[in-house]
């Protein structure tokens, strides 16, 4: 007979502990942005600062030694700079660059090193930056408004200088400004013969700036899964396999 005092069951599974916080290094010269950001990720849940860095040789030595979940990275900074750390950093964390820079050519040139996000401050949320935290961190890439637009404008403008505005191939497609309505003087332009749709010709020049497909998806705001598919219907239409047949057709060098 079960005594009277056994301890009732329960058929509900026991409570699946919160995941441990994210944990950061913060690399800014300046010293009240270090403690702003300090204060704000440490005094949550989700995401917590392990160690600061003053330049990027700071940076380096602390993720060695502290070995964070995600490193936020500023782009100017005396001494080692955060371009020059970038390429060593990444090695040992993913790492997202937190700046007040939207040049188009250090946004460029950090998705190209590898960074993960790029956060311009004055764009963001606190909310934002900490799923912004947890994407880097999970390998989604996050890049705001500012340094996208910023990106995809150095790209309109390295468009071959021969080109002029003109049309979309397909007027059914959105409206909006791509990176691929350009037409030579002399009637249609090359490019026109692939055929491709507003969206996959702006996919197209981000594969051939380089950009991986992880970037793309942050550039254009859409999922990886899109830019995948996407980009098989480019190779489809341009009758190419590979990321470096497709680009060679596209710049008239193939």
């Amino acid at each position: 007979m079960r005594s009277s005092h056994s301890a009732p069951r329960s058929d509900f599974p026991p409570p699946v502990p919160d995941p441990p916080p994210s944990r950061l290094l913060v690399a800014d010269d300046n010293p009240v942005v270090r403690a702003g950001l300090t204060a704000l990720l440490s005094g949550r849940l989700d995401t917590t600062v392990v160690a600061e860095a003053r330049d990027g040789r700071e940076a380096y030595e602390a993720a060695v030694r502290h070995r964070p979940d995600v490193i936020l990275l500023d782009v100017r900074m005396p001494g080692v700079d955060g371009i020059s750390a970038l390429p060593h950093l990444v090695r040992l964390a993913p790492v997202m660059m937190l700046t007040y820079s939207h040049e188009a050519e250090t946004v460029r040139e950090a998705l190209r090193l590898g960074a993960g996000g790029y956060l311009v401050h004055g764009e963001f949320t606190t909310e934002q930056l900490v799923r912004a935290v947890r994407d880097v961190r999970e390998g989604r890439p996050h890049v705001t408004p500012g340094a996208a637009r910023a990106l995809l404008t150095s790209l309109r403008e390295d468009a071959p200088a021969h080109e002029a505005p003109n049309s979309p191939e397909f007027p059914t497609d959105p409206p909006s400004p791509t990176l691929s309505q350009l037409q030579p003087p002399m009637g249609q332009s090359f490019r026109s013969r692939f055929r491709l749709s507003t969206r996959e010709a702006e996919i197209m020049d981000l594969i051939a700036s380089g950009m991986t497909n992880q970037q793309i998806a942050a550039a254009c705001f859409i999922s990886e899964k899109t830019v995948k598919n996407h980009i098989n219907r480019i190779f489809a239409k341009l009758h190419t396999t590979t990321r470096s047949q497709a680009a060679a057709k596209w710049l008239g060098v193939a």
